[in-house]
C-alpha cells in the first residue's frame, strides 16, 4: 500500500510589497502561495522566445503556436549585444523592435516578461554584453560607478524604445549569486529609466543570495546539460528532476555548486523556498542546446516528466527555456574564441524546443500542452493546494524500485501525481501499485494497478463539478468543458485500467469517445492512443487532430497539413468534423541533391581544446574538409517549404548563395529548415556542407548516435535523404 497523508500549508499566507503596494497593476496580486490575475489564482505557463532570434514576420505565428500549446506568458532576454553593437547607435528596427514585439504579445492575448540583464548569457557572446562593454575598463556586474554609467545608458535606451508597453515582469541580471546589493541597484536604475512591472524577478539557483522582498526568486530544472564535460556521466543534479521533491535549487545549472546541493539534500527542506514568495520557475527544460563537445537530445517524455514533477512539487509558475528555438545573428554565439568553455553552433539555436528553429512542433509540444490544458481548467484550484510528499520516498537517484508520486491537496480534494520515467536508466513496470490517500476527513483507497514505465499521471481526488462528486479516477485530468451539464475530460494512460468512483461506488470503464453520464456530470475518458492528437482551445473546446492547430484571441482554428486536414470537435456528447476551408494544397516530395565535392579522406579526431573541452573546427578547417552537395528545388508555391535533412556526420551548414543560413552539430535528431527564413528564393544557389565525424572522436553523443559512429569505418558521413515538406493552412468556417 502506497500511503500519503495531506499536510496543510506550513506557513501562513503572506502578501509581499511587490505587486501589492509597489508597482501595482490592477488585477495582479502576489502572495506567498500563488499569483492572482484578474482576481483569480493562476498557475502561469511562460515560454521563452527570443524575438531577436526569430524573423519579425514569424512573431505572430510563433505566438499563436505558443498559445495553442497552453503558454500564457512569453519571456525573452533583451540582448544588449544584439541592440547596441556600436556605442551610441542603438538599434530597435526589424526583429530588434522590442516594442512592436510586446505589442504582438499583447495582441495575441499573452503576458510578457522581459529579462533585461544587462548580463543575460543565453549562449550569447560575452553573456550578451556588446564587445565595447566587455572591453571597457570597469568591474562588470558590480556597483562600480563606471559600469553603472554604461548600464544606465542602456536602460535609458531600452525604456525609450519600449514606450508604454505593458509588462507582467522584469528579470534583473542572470545567475548572479552573491551580490544582492547590485541587484537592488539595477532595479533602482531600471525604475529610474522608466521601466516598470508588477513583478521583479531574479534567478535563484546555485544558492543565490537575493535581496529580500525585492525580487521573486525563480528556479530551473534541466535533465541534462551541454555545459558539463563530454565524458561526464548523467549527473545526480540532472537526475534529481525526475523525482518529486521540495528542493527547488538546481545545482545542475552550473556544476560548481554540487557540494552545496549535496549538503542541502541531507537536511530537511522547506516546502517553499521563501516565506514571502511561492515556488516558481523560469527555466524548466523545454529542450537543450547543443555544444560541440556535448550534444544532449532530450526526448519529449524527458521534458514533460520534469515539468510534471514540478507541478507535483508545488510549482506556482511553470516557465520553460526554450519554448521556441531560433537563429543567432552572425557572430553572436558563445564560443571558445570569446573565452567561454563551450563552442556553440554559430547560427542554429533550435534547442530541441517544443517549437523548433524552423517553426515545426517537437514531440514535447503535445505532452506539455496536455499539462497546460489541465492548468487552464484547474489552475485556480491547484494554486491553493500545497504539495505533500509520501512518507516512503526513493532513497536516492539510483532508486528504481520506489514509485515516485506526490499529492497536491487542500485537505478536502486534490490531485495525485505519478511520474515513472527517466532517460538513460530504464525503469521497470511497477506491479500492483495501490494508493491510500488520507485527507482531512476522508480516506481514499484506490484499486491496485500496474504502472508501466513512461507513465505520467494526474488523478483527481474528490473533485466536485456540476452536481457530482468524483471520489477518484485512474485516468489523468485534462480539462472540463462548459455546459448546462459540464463534461470532465480524462485521458487514459497506456497499460493502466481505468476505474472511477462516485459516491463510494466504484466502476470500471473502457476509454472511448462517448461520455459516461453521471448525475450532474458527463465523464469523457479518452483512449491513451489519442493523447498526442488532443487540443483544447481558448474557448475550452476539445479537439482531436494529428495536424498542427493554432488560434489567436478570436479562437478561430487554423489547421496545417501536407494533405487534407482533419479536425474533430466535441459537442453534444460526441465528436463532429470541424468545418474547414482551404485553397492551397500541401505536399511532400524528395529534393534532388548532387555531390559537387567529396569530403576529405581523413578528418581529425579533434580540432583542438579549450578549458579541457573539444573545440569545433574553425571555418577554414570546415571549408577545407567538408563535402558539398547542391540541392535542386522545384518551382515553389506560396506555401512555406521546409527541408527535412536526414544526415549523419559532425557539423553541417546550409548556405544560400554562399552565405551560411543555419548550422547543426549532429546528434542523431532530424534537421529541419524553413527555406524562406533561410533566405532562399527561386534562382538562389542552395548548398549543403557536411563535415565527417572521425570514428575516434570523443564528443558526447546520444546512445543511438554513438552506436552509429562506432559502427563507422574510419569516419562517419551520410546524407540519406533531403525532403521538401509544404503544408497548407485550412481555416475554421464560422457563421460570422
Amino acid at each position: 500500500m502506497l500511503f500519503v497523508e495531506h499536510r496543510p500549508w506550513s506557513e501562513p499566507e503572506r502578501r509581499p510589497r511587490m505587486s501589492n503596494d509597489e508597482d501595482v497593476r490592477p488585477g495582479v496580486a502576489l502572495t506567498s502561495r500563488h499569483l492572482t490575475l484578474g482576481g483569480r489564482p493562476v498557475v502561469p505557463v511562460s515560454g521563452e522566445l527570443h524575438y531577436s532570434r526569430v524573423p519579425r514576420h514569424r512573431w505572430a505565428e510563433r505566438l499563436r503556436q505558443m498559445r495553442a500549446g497552453g503558454v500564457t506568458v512569453v519571456a525573452s532576454y533583451v540582448f544588449w549585444l544584439h541592440h547596441v553593437p556600436e556605442r551610441g547607435k542603438p538599434r530597435f528596427d526589424g526583429n530588434l523592435d522590442v516594442c512592436a514585439f510586446i505589442e504582438e504579445v499583447r495582441a495575441a492575448g499573452l503576458e510578457m516578461v522581459l529579462r533585461i540583464g544587462p548580463w543575460c548569457h543565453g549562449e550569447s557572446r560575452n553573456g550578451g554584453f556588446p564587445d565595447w562593454v566587455q572591453q571597457a575598463p570597469v568591474a562588470h556586474r558590480t556597483d562600480d560607478p563606471a559600469y553603472l554609467a554604461l548600464v544606465e545608458e542602456w536602460f535609458g535606451q531600452l525604456a525609450g524604445a519600449l514606450g508604454s508597453g505593458e509588462l507582467l515582469g522584469i528579470q534583473l541580471e542572470n545567475e548572479l549569486y552573491d551580490q544582492p546589493g547590485h541587484l537592488l541597484t539595477l532595479k533602482r536604475l531600471a525604475r529610474a529609466a522608466g521601466l516598470s512591472a508588477p513583478l521583479w524577478t531574479a534567478t535563484a539557483w546555485g544558492g543565490a543570495d537575493l535581496p529580500a522582498d525585492e525580487v521573486l526568486p525563480l528556479y530551473g530544472g534541466y535533465g541534462d546539460g551541454f555545459w558539463v564535460d563530454a565524458d561526464a556521466p548523467w549527473d545526480p543534479t540532472f537526475r534529481d528532476h525526475y523525482f518529486f521533491s521540495h528542493v527547488w535549487d538546481d545545482p545542475g545549472i552550473g556544476a560548481d555548486v554540487r557540494r552545496l546541493h549535496e549538503a542541502r539534500l541531507s537536511a530537511p527542506q522547506p516546502r517553499t523556498p521563501s516565506p514571502l514568495f511561492p515556488p516558481a520557475t523560469c527555466e524548466l527544460s523545454g529542450g537543450m542546446g547543443t555544444a560541440y563537445h556535448r550534444r544532449p537530445w532530450p526526448r519529449g517524455l524527458d521534458v514533460a516528466t520534469i515539468a510534471h514533477c514540478k507541478l507535483g512539487n508545488g510549482s506556482a509558475w511553470q516557465g520553460y527555456y526554450m519554448y521556441a528555438g531560433g537563429t543567432n545573428p552572425p557572430g553572436a554565439q558563445e564560443s571558445h574564441a570569446t573565452g567561454y568553455p563551450n563552442d556553440m553552433q554559430r547560427r542554429g539555436y533550435d534547442f530541441h524546443a517544443p517549437i523548433g528553429e524552423a517553426g515545426l512542433l517537437g514531440e514535447s509540444h503535445a505532452l506539455l500542452r496536455r499539462q497546460h490544458a489541465f492548468l487552464a481548467a484547474f489552475g485556480d484550484r491547484l494554486a491553493e493546494m500545497p504539495s505533500t510528499l509520501p512518507a516512503l520516498r526513493p532513497d536516492g537517484v539510483d532508486d528504481t524500485s520506489t514509485l515516485r508520486h506526490a499529492l497536491r491537496s487542500d485537505g478536502d480534494s486534490g490531485f495525485l501525481f505519478i511520474a515513472w520515467h527517466q532517460p538513460h536508466f530504464p525503469l521497470p513496470t511497477y506491479r500492483q501499485a495501490q494508493f491510500r490517500i488520507e485527507l482531512d476527513a476522508v480516506t481514499l483507497v484506490l484499486p491496485p494497478v500496474d504502472v508501466p514505465p513512461g507513465t505520467l499521471a494526474c488523478w483527481p481526488l474528490r473533485l466536485r463539478l456540476g452536481g457530482a462528486l468524483l471520489d477518484w479516477a485512474t485516468a489523468s485530468v485534462l480539462t472540463v468543458l462548459p455546459g448546462d451539464i459540464p463534461t470532465l475530460v480524462l485521458v487514459a494512460s497506456p497499460g493502466i485500467d481505468v476505474a472511477y468512483s462516485v459516491n463510494g461506488e466504484a466502476s470500471t470503464v473502457t476509454p472511448g469517445f462517448e461520455p459516461v453520464r453521471l448525475p450532474g456530470l458527463d465523464l469523457l475518458i479518452l483512449p491513451a492512443s489519442t493523447a498526442d492528437a488532443i487540443w483544447v482551445d481558448s474557448r475550452r473546446r476539445l479537439l482531436l487532430s494529428d495536424d498542427e492547430l493554432r488560434w489567436g484571441p478570436d479562437g478561430r482554428i487554423e489547421a496545417l497539413s501536407t494533405g487534407s486536414p482533419s479536425v474533430q470537435v466535441y459537442s453534444s456528447g460526441q465528436f463532429h468534423p470541424l468545418p474547414l476551408s482551404s485553397s492551397a494544397v500541401g505536399f511532400t516530395a524528395p529534393a534532388t541533391f548532387t555531390q559537387v565535392r567529396p569530403p576529405a579522406a581523413t578528418v581529425p579526431v579533434a580540432y583542438g581544446k579549450f578549458d579541457g573541452r573539444q573545440s569545433a573546427p574553425s571555418p577554414e578547417a570546415f571549408d577545407d574538409l567538408a563535402a558539398i552537395y547542391r540541392i535542386e528545388l522545384p518551382t515553389t508555391t506560396d506555401l512555406d517549404v521546409h527541408l527535412h535533412i536526414d544526415w549523419a556526420g559532425d557539423v553541417a551548414e546550409l548556405r544560400v548563395n554562399g552565405q551560411t543560413a543555419t548550422d547543426r552539430f549532429w546528434d542523431g535528431s532530424p534537421w529541419l529548415v524553413n527555406l524562406r527564413d533561410a533566405g532562399w528564393h527561386p534562382g538562389a544557389d542552395l548548398t549543403l556542407h557536411l563535415l565527417p565525424l572521425a570514428a575516434g572522436s570523443t564528443v558526447s553523443l546520444p546512445a543511438e548516435a554513438r552506436n552509429r559512429l562506432l559502427a563507422a569505418d574510419g569516419q562517419l558521413l551520410d546524407l540519406t535523404s533531403v525532403r521538401l515538406v509544404a503544408r497548407q493552412t485550412a481555416h475554421e468556417v464560422t457563421d460570422h
